[in-house]
């Protein structure tokens, strides 16, 4: 198993994902989004395996203003990944499988 989990330090759903593997003693790659964040190719495999574009923005964002802009453009995928605060945290990653959110029942399964 190869977990990925990309977030930010201050986000709950975030922390309590980490607590989740390192309590069942799974190794997993933490990648704060605010220094680092997805590359295209991360970003595409997470926006395949969880459905498209639409299960991967945050409604509830902190920043309005860039989730107004990217529902009104073309080329949404390109302003997501230049404005990655839109995504909705944690993003967990095991391969081709990805989640969106805190989803223990889901990350069970690839146990």
């Amino acid at each position: 198993m190869n977990i990925q989990i990309f977030g930010t330090k201050k986000c709950f759903d975030t922390k309590k994902a980490m607590r989740y593997f390192k309590e069942r003693r799974i190794k997993y790659q933490f990648v704060d989004m605010k220094e680092k964040g997805m590359s295209k190719g991360e970003f595409n495999s997470v926006k395949q395996a969880v459905g498209g574009l639409d299960n991967l923005i945050d409604q509830n964002c902190k920043d309005q203003d860039a989730l107004a802009l990217i529902s009104y453009i073309a080329n949404k995928e390109e302003k997501i990944l230049e404005n990655q605060q839109v995504i909705k945290t944690p993003v967990v990653r095991n391969g081709h499988q990805a989640t969106v959110g805190y989803q223990p029942e889901i990350w069970q399964t690839w146990e």
